[in-house]
């Protein structure tokens, strides 16, 4: 007997400080600005008439901070996955990417052309995060089999996620799918092991 597939609903965090000045927060714990704060409002809103029988975030306290209007719209527990923690960004951590070309034009350089291949200096692999961050989704596919899950974490590790699920090179997330909206909502349907992309980036307010 066939299960039935479990549909995941991939949101990232609200607006904070560092990304409304477009710096790089990885694994830094940085605060929600009132945007992001009103943005995760909106996606608890959402959360209200989705269905939903769980919610999972990162542990870093901009996702947990994003996942609680969506607990408290529907009386679930937002679940702490630690493999969806941000990918860590080494040197460029609240730093821009211009900032950073300054000290380093090479490895920006290099980090344009293949971002998977050359990552950040001092930052984690991004194949890795990718496989860590896939592993998570999977496992959380299997336990809340045929149920509907709103996972809330971050940019780069849910892009290089998709790219890892749906079978594009990881060296293409920045390309492929060139950000995500804060708190807006991108569905997977998972079924045996596979990924199928039904929405991307959609806005819940």
């Amino acid at each position: 007997m066939t299960s039935a597939p479990t549909t995941l609903f991939l949101a990232r965090h609200g607006e904070t400080v560092w990304h409304a000045e477009n710096r790089y927060a990885g694994v830094s714990d940085i605060d929600l600005t009132r945007r992001g704060i009103e943005q995760a409002g909106a996606l608890g809103v959402w959360a209200a008439g989705a269905a939903l029988d769980a919610i999972v975030t990162s542990p870093l306290s901009r996702a947990r901070r994003t996942a609680a209007p969506a607990a408290r719209s529907t009386g679930l527990a937002a679940v702490v996955e630690p493999d969806l923690l941000e990918t860590d960004f080494g040197i460029a951590e609240g730093r821009t990417l211009v900032e950073l070309e300054a000290s380093h034009p090479r490895e920006v350089a290099a980090f344009r052309r293949d971002p998977a291949g050359h990552p950040l200096p001092a930052g984690e692999d991004p194949r890795a995060a990718a496989a860590r961050g896939a592993a998570a989704l999977l496992r959380l596919a299997d336990i809340h089999s045929g149920r509907r899950v709103l996972a809330v974490a971050h940019n780069t590790l849910f892009r290089l996620v998709l790219c890892r699920l749906l079978g594009i090179p990881e060296s293409e997330y920045r390309r492929v799918f060139p950000g995500l909206r804060n708190c807006a909502v991108t569905e997977l349907r998972m079924s045996a092991g596979r990924a199928s992309l039904i929405s991307y980036n959609v806005p819940t307010a």
